[in-house]
């Protein structure tokens, strides 16, 4: 993924919570809480993408018998 293309999706992503935060009315603890788990998403992905964390496909379940 290219720099550019980061930079713009963080825009998007960063505008797209902005409008919700802005125009959809609703409690301040949701928007809170809606807040939290859009940044934990996004720092996840970006750990993903620079390669410090691994693929979630990588993970083996073990199998119960």
């Amino acid at each position: 993924m290219s720099l550019i293309s980061l930079i713009v999706t963080l825009i998007v992503i960063g505008v797209l919570l902005w409008l919700v935060n802005t125009y959809i009315p609703m409690d301040g603890k949701i928007k809170k809480i809606l807040n939290i788990v859009v940044v934990i998403c996004v720092v996840v992905w970006l750990l993903s993408v620079f390669g410090i964390i691994g693929h979630a496909g990588n993970i083996r379940v073990p199998q119960v018998r």
